[in-house]
């Protein structure tokens, strides 16, 4: 049965310098929660093409279409036993949306777009990021109760932890 999850965080921070955080696949387990032991195992980079207002610098670490990413992750704190996941960006708008899909991993299919949009908050302007996520669990009515007991609030808790931690991040952005 397919499920889709929705959650967005405003920062303080112009669309140009949130993309090219998100955009590059190295900054993912900074995202992630400390127990999950998040790792990026390996990467094939697939440079975007330029947007008219950018040099070549700024491509550096950005994940294109055609990219693939391999990451590795615990998927109960307490046991060492790690997931493998393989992940390819399908779709790149720069400074708009990116979107990348499982090839290889715990789910039977999975879909991720991440927005990202301007903002203007309590005489601020920033960012509001947009990740719509579609997925399948798989294994039938198991999958089912697997998801409404664990894995539905694993993503909330995630993507809790990502909203704790991305002013800092990006306040320590160097890149």
């Amino acid at each position: 049965m397919p499920c889709q999850l929705q959650f967005a965080d405003w920062v303080p921070f112009p669309v140009p310098r949130v993309f090219a955080f998100f955009s590059n696949p190295e900054n993912l387990p900074r995202l992630m929660p400390p127990e999950t032991r998040t790792k990026v195992d390996g990467f094939q980079l697939v440079a975007p093409p330029l947007a008219p207002d950018q040099d070549s610098v700024s491509l550096h670490h950005a994940a294109g279409v055609g990219s693939i990413i391999d990451t590795s992750f615990r998927p109960v704190r307490f046991l060492t036993w790690r997931r493998k996941w393989n992940a390819a960006i399908t779709e790149f708008e720069w400074n708009h949306h990116f979107a990348d899909v499982q090839q290889k991993g715990p789910f039977k299919s999975w879909q991720h777009r991440h927005e990202f949009l301007p903002e203007h908050r309590n005489g601020c302007d920033g960012t509001l990021v947009r990740d719509v996520i579609e997925y399948e669990v798989g294994f039938g009515p198991l999958g089912a109760l697997a998801n409404s007991l664990f894995i539905d609030r694993q993503m909330r808790q995630i993507f809790a932890h990502r909203q704790k931690v991305l002013f800092e991040l990006l306040s320590h952005k160097s890149d």
